[in-house]
């Protein structure tokens, strides 16, 4: 039997764990937290949980990667190339759903002389997206096509059954994570124009888009565009743009919220400060003077009873709550807000829509517009969309590899089609599929 280490018992490991231990294998679930990854494994055929911290037990990792025939890691992403150093060493696959960074990246020669693969972005977005773009890709040039246009927007929002706060948006991943994206710069190519858009000012480029079955969304840029130019090989593309989708409103609230400075990394102390107090700091309000909410409104250029005001209202950022030991910047603040407001209440679904658009030329005034859409819902009770999409897809590549039907070595991710091809074949059987439409255009 062959032995799989998982790194991490996060919100997307369990089915990735259960899944493998489905097909046979033997997982070995590592977390700092025992409990977390003893949980996991609940119901679990063939599976043990290990306490481990990533940060100081080096020589407890090298034991654990000696031991598995491949090693998975779902930590947050500053950890992985700590993980995968240790399994080029020891000659073990290994696998991760983040982008490749730069110093992953750096890791191509010494991975392939070690004869292993480094499989990264085998997730959902990045993941899903990639795969599902490539295969439409490589089918139009294999028809003798060239892509003049391609969009890819992407979000994990709650279905329309849960969507019942004033943000539209629920976390499936790590609040952290989502306040960080939202300072991000984008840049991407639309028309043939390269555009740049400092993450100050992200928000304010935000696009109504309609989903085919789940209607309108707010759709904006989302970080670099530009490298998926070459990565998917559509040098021939005048747009190449990749987004996020939120619920209508999220975009102008989330400008106001980083036009106060709540989207701030600065250290700074906020001891014996509640998030009234922080408010009128930031906005230079009187305690005495207006309330809070109306100096907000007056300091961004809404009205008092602006549905922007409301939702920071309900957030708690008026409230005359402690701002939480430990805390030390702006973004951290109101992350926990974030953690406390924003949560799923048991039984409520999450959904993962995914929404593909090309232009493509095959010449002789012949156009096509292809748009291809995934919409998934998560089960009640169960797995959320998010644990699944972004689980399933590296559980699947992980079977392949230690199945032996991979021979890749070095640093990868599923762009290519004995990647993408049975992945996407098996998340069909599981239930998380494409719709594709192909409409003629005038030449």
């Amino acid at each position: 039997m062959k032995t799989v280490l998982c790194l991490g018992a996060g919100l997307v490991a369990r089915p990735y764990i259960q899944y493998l231990s489905d097909k046979g294998f033997h997982m070995v679930v590592a977390s700092r937290t025992l409990s977390k990854a003893e949980h996991l494994i609940e119901g679990c055929k063939n599976a043990e949980a290990v306490a481990f911290n990533i940060q100081t037990d080096d020589e407890l990792l090298d034991k654990l990667t000696a031991k598995s025939d491949l090693v998975c890691s779902l930590l947050p992403y500053t950890f992985h190339v700590k993980a995968a150093k240790v399994a080029i060493t020891q000659r073990k696959p290994f696998c991760t759903t983040s982008y490749i960074s730069s110093a992953m990246h750096d890791l191509d020669d010494a991975a392939r002389s070690a004869g292993v693969l480094l499989l990264n972005e085998c997730g959902v977005d990045p993941g899903i997206d990639h795969m599902s773009a490539m295969r439409i890709i490589d089918g139009v040039h294999d028809k003798g096509g060239r892509i003049v246009s391609f969009t890819s927007f992407t979000g994990g929002l709650p279905a329309p059954d849960a969507n019942n706060n004033p943000f539209g948006y629920k976390l499936s991943w790590s609040p952290r994570g989502v306040l960080l994206a939202g300072r991000n710069d984008a840049h991407f190519l639309r028309d043939g124009n390269e555009v740049t858009i400092p993450g100050a000012d992200l928000f304010d480029h935000c696009q109504i888009m309609e989903i085919p079955t789940v209607g309108q969304f707010e759709g904006y840029p989302n970080r670099d565009s530009m490298s998926y130019i070459d990565i998917y090989g559509i040098p021939e593309t005048r747009t190449m743009l990749r987004g996020t989708l939120r619920n209508l409103g999220w975009c102008k609230t989330m400008r106001t919220i980083g036009r106060l400075g709540l989207l701030g990394l600065e250290e700074r102390s906020f001891a014996g400060m509640t998030y009234a107090d922080l408010l009128r700091s930031l906005v230079a309000a009187d305690a005495a003077g207006d309330s809070v909410r109306t100096a907000v409104a007056h300091h961004v250029g809404l009205a008092p009873d602006d549905p922007v005001i409301s939702r920071l209202e309900w957030l708690g950022l008026f409230d005359e709550t402690q701002i939480p030991e430990g805390v030390s910047t702006c973004l951290d603040a109101l992350c926990h807000l974030f953690e406390q407001k924003l949560q799923y209440a048991p039984g409520e679904r999450d959904m993962i829509v995914m929404h593909h658009e090309f232009i493509v030329d095959y010449g002789s005034n012949r156009k096509e517009r292809i748009t291809s859409t995934l919409v998934d819902y998560g089960i009640p009770n169960g797995d959320s969309s998010m644990s699944r999409t972004v689980a399933l897809p590296v559980a699947i590549a992980s079977r392949m590899i230690l199945e032996g039907s991979l021979s890749l070595v070095g640093v990868h991710r599923p762009v290519l089609p004995e990647l993408y091809n049975p992945i996407l074949d098996e998340l069909e059987e599981l239930g998380i599929k494409f719709v594709e439409s192909v409409v003629e255009l005038e030449g």
